[in-house]
C-alpha cells in the first residue's frame, strides 16, 4: 500500500501480509471465470500490448487458416499407395467445396477457415469458446453441415447463479451446474446451458426479464456425437471453464498502461509550461485560466478547470506568484523500466517480448532463439486447437459427405475402428518465419536426406504447402516449359 506524506510529498510503502487459501480449479478458476473476461476484453479493446499478444499469436498458430491433409489408414482399408492417394486427392476436393464457402457458417458470414481464426482469438480474449453443429440447406453447396459460434459469457448458468447440490432446473434433474457446464457424478460433462443472447448486452428491447436458457445436451443419446465443441486450454484437474490468456498479467499490463499515460501527460503538461510575467503594478489582462480562448478550450463547461496553451504569456498582479515543480519529463529511466515490464509479461505470455514488440534489435542467434521458443508455444497450441476443433468439425462434415454419397467410405458408419483410418487428418498452419533461408534449405535438405524428416513435413513448416501438390505443379510446369521451348526452336528454324 503506497501512503503518502501531506508535508513533504514523499511516498512510503506498507506491506501487509495477505494469507491465501488454495482452492478447488472450480473456486479459483469457474467462479472467477466471468470477471476475468471481462477485465481481459477491456485491456484488449484499448489496444497496446494486451492486443498484440493474442494477435500476434493468433497470426502465427491459425495465420489464414489451418489447411487438412487426410491421410487415410491404406492398410487397414486395404487400398494400394496410389488408391489411397487418388482417394485422399478427392476426399480433399470435397471438402474444399464445404469450407472454401460461407455457407458453412451458420450466420453465411465466414468460411470455414476465417472461423478458425475468429474461434482462436475468441478463446485467447475470454478463455474458452463454444460451437455448436447444425444443419441448414442452401443452394450453393451439396452440404447442409454448419457451424455456430457462441462467445463464452452465453454459456451461463440458467437465471445467473449456479447449481452445486443435486436438484431440479427447469424440469430437468441435474446434479452440478457450474457457469453453465452440467456435470454428473463422475465430472464428466453431460449438457450446456445455453442463454438465447449475451446476457451483458444492452437492449432496450429486451431487458433482464427476457432472458431465456436451452439446455444442450454434450453428446447425443443414440449416436453418442458431440452437439457442442468447447473451445478451451485446461490447467488443472476438474477445470470447466478456460482462462483468457491475459489473465495472469491482467495488472502487469494495467500498471504499465498507468505509467504510460502518466509519462504521456506529464510530457505534453511540460511541453505547455506557460510564461508568467511579474509586474509591480496592477495588471488590465485576462486572469489566470483565462489566457486561452473559449472556443479553444477543451474543457469548457467546466468554469472551475485551468488550462494551459502552448505560448501563452500571462500577466500577474502584484505579490503574485506562480512556482512549478522541476517535471523531469520524458523520464530518462521510461524505457529501461518498460522493457523489464514488457519481458516480464512476454514470460508470462509465453511469447519473446522481440515478437510481441515486432522488434529484432539484438543478435542473430537471440532473434533465432527467440523466435524458435516461439514456435514451440504455436505448435503446441495449433496441435490441441485442431483436437478440439478443426478435426471434429472434419470428421461431422466427413459424415455428411459420406451419408450423401459423394465419399466412398464403406464400413464407415459400423466400424469405429474403419471411421478412425477414413477420418485420419495432419493439419498444416502457417509456415514459420526463416531468418536465414539459404541455411534454414539446407539443413531441411540434410534433415530429409538422413531420414529424420520428410519432404512433405520440411515443406509444411518452412512454406505451409503440400509438397506433393508441388512435385505435381512442377512436373506441369517442366512440360509447359518443354513445348515453350520446342516452339521456340521450331521458331528459330523457320527464319
Amino acid at each position: 500500500i503506497f501512503v503518502m506524506n501531506e508535508k513533504n510529498g514523499n511516498f512510503a510503502t506498507i506491506y501487509r501480509t495477505v494469507i491465501v487459501g488454495g482452492g478447488a480449479a472450480e473456486d479459483d478458476i469457474d467462479l472467477q471465470g466471468a470477471t476475468l473476461r471481462q477485465r481481459a476484453r477491456d485491456l484488449y479493446a484499448g489496444g497496446g500490448l494486451a492486443k498484440s499478444g493474442p494477435d500476434t499469436l493468433t497470426a502465427a498458430t491459425v495465420a489464414w487458416g489451418i489447411i487438412p491433409s487426410p491421410k487415410i489408414d491404406g492398410e487397414k482399408l486395404g487400398l494400394s499407395d496410389e488408391k489411397a492417394d487418388q482417394w485422399e486427392r478427392q476426399t480433399l476436393r470435397e471438402f474444399r467445396l464445404w469450407a472454401s464457402s460461407p455457407q458453412c457458417d451458420a450466420e453465411r458470414s465466414k468460411n470455414f477457415y476465417a472461423l478458425q481464426k475468429l474461434a482462436f482469438l475468441s478463446m485467447l480474449m475470454s478463455g474458452d469458446v463454444f460451437a455448436l453443429f447444425g444443419m441448414k440447406e442452401n443452394k450453393r453447396t451439396p452440404y447442409q453441415t454448419t457451424i455456430r459460434l457462441l462467445e463464452a459469457d452465453r454459456i451461463c448458468s440458467p437465471d445467473g447463479y449456479d447449481r452445486l447440490a443435486p436438484c431440479t432446473v427447469r424440469g430437468y434433474e441435474v446434479y452440478n451446474i457450474v457457469q453453465g457446464v452440467e456435470t454428473d457424478a463422475d465430472g464428466m460433462v453431460t449438457a450446456y446451458w445455453i442463454c438465447n443472447r449475451h446476457p451483458l448486452g444492452s437492449n432496450s428491447a429486451v431487458d433482464a426479464a427476457g432472458l431465456t436458457w436451452q439446455r444442450v445436451e454434450a453428446y447425443g443419446d443414440t449416436t453418442g456425437r458431440r452437439n457442442v465443441l468447447h473451445i478451451m486450454s485446461r490447467e488443472r484437474i476438474g477445470q470447466r471453464r478456460g482462462v483468457p490468456l491475459l489473465a495472469p498479467v491482467l495488472e502487469s499490463l494495467k500498471q504499465l498502461g498507468r505509467y504510460t499515460d502518466a509519462e504521456i501527460t506529464a510530457a505534453v503538461i511540460s511541453a505547455m509550461f506557460t510564461v508568467f510575467v511579474k509586474s509591480q503594478n496592477p495588471s488590465d489582462g485576462r486572469p489566470f485560466g483565462e489566457m486561452i480562448p473559449a472556443e479553444e478550450l477543451i474543457d469548457n463547461a467546466d468554469q472551475s478547470s485551468i488550462e494551459l496553451g502552448p505560448g501563452a504569456i500571462i500577466d500577474l498582479n502584484p505579490g503574485e506568484e506562480v512556482q512549478f515543480a522541476d517535471p523531469k519529463h520524458p523520464n530518462t529511466g521510461y524505457d529501461e523500466f518498460t522493457n523489464a515490464t514488457i519481458r516480464l509479461i512476454g514470460a508470462g505470455l509465453e511469447i519473446p517480448p522481440e515478437v510481441m514488440m515486432k522488434q529484432f534489435t539484438t543478435s542473430y542467434s537471440a532473434a533465432r532463439g527467440a523466435l524458435n521458443e516461439f514456435w514451440r508455444t504455436c505448435s503446441m497450441q495449433r496441435d490441441w486447437f485442431t483436437d478440439d476443433f478443426c478435426q471434429p468439425v472434419y470428421e461431422e462434415w466427413f459424415a455428411e459427405a459420406v451419408a450423401r454419397g459423394r465419399i466412398h467410405a464403406p464400413g464407415f458408419f459400423t466400424d469405429p475402428a474403419r471411421r478412425k483410418a477414413y477420418t485420419a487428418c495432419a493439419w498444416n498452419g502457417p509456415a514459420r518465419t526463416n531468418l536465414n533461408p539459404v541455411q534454414e534449405v539446407d539443413a531441411a535438405i540434410k534433415r530429409v536426406d538422413a531420414g529424420f524428416s520428410t519432404a512433405q513435413e520440411e515443406t509444411a513448416q518452412m512454406t505451409g504447402g503440400d509438397y506433393n501438390r508441388n512435385i505435381k505443379l512442377r512436373m506441369t510446369e517442366a512440360k509447359r516449359k518443354r513445348e515453350v521451348d520446342e516452339i521456340g526452336k521450331a521458331q528459330m528454324a523457320g527464319e
